[in-house]
């Protein structure tokens, strides 16, 4: 997976370089984004590992014979915590700023479920750990 994720790097498409001068160094919101980033047996085009998000630029191929391999990627990387977002090449190359503005949504919304914490459910009995004061013990044998 290394070696095609160099590949891949390699050989970007006009759309993921585009995308790719707005996303690395930290340019948007300070996020952290890789490129051709393997996970699994999956590369994804870019991800930021704070957000667990992908994002994938696809191209014509990925219209029709390609929507069943990408739904089972997608469920995969779901099933691993990871959101996948989507964009076709021509919105990347006409469209830049609408689909950072869609990005930025989404990061905002991901950034919001990393920041609020699950709260801590208290243990049973309240969380106490002695369920009788000590002076009621007293009488027992």
């Amino acid at each position: 997976m290394t070696a095609r994720a160099r590949s891949l790097r390699a050989n970007m498409t006009d759309a993921e370089l585009r995308l790719w001068r707005a996303l690395r160094r930290d340019q948007l919101n300070g996020l952290s984004f890789r490129k051709q980033h393997p996970i699994g047996p999956y590369t994804v085009d870019f991800y930021c590992s704070r957000l667990r998000l992908a994002v994938e630029v696809d191209g014509g191929q990925h219209a029709e014979q390609r929507k069943q391999a990408n739904d089972r990627r997608t469920q995969w990387l779901a099933e691993k915590g990871i959101t996948v977002v989507r964009y076709w090449n021509n919105d990347v190359l006409s469209n830049l700023e609408g689909v950072l503005s869609d990005l930025l949504g989404h990061i905002e919304r991901l950034a919001q479920a990393v920041a609020t914490p699950t709260p801590t459910l208290p243990l049973s009995g309240g969380g106490r750990t002695d369920t009788l004061a000590p002076h009621e013990n007293e009488g027992e044998s």
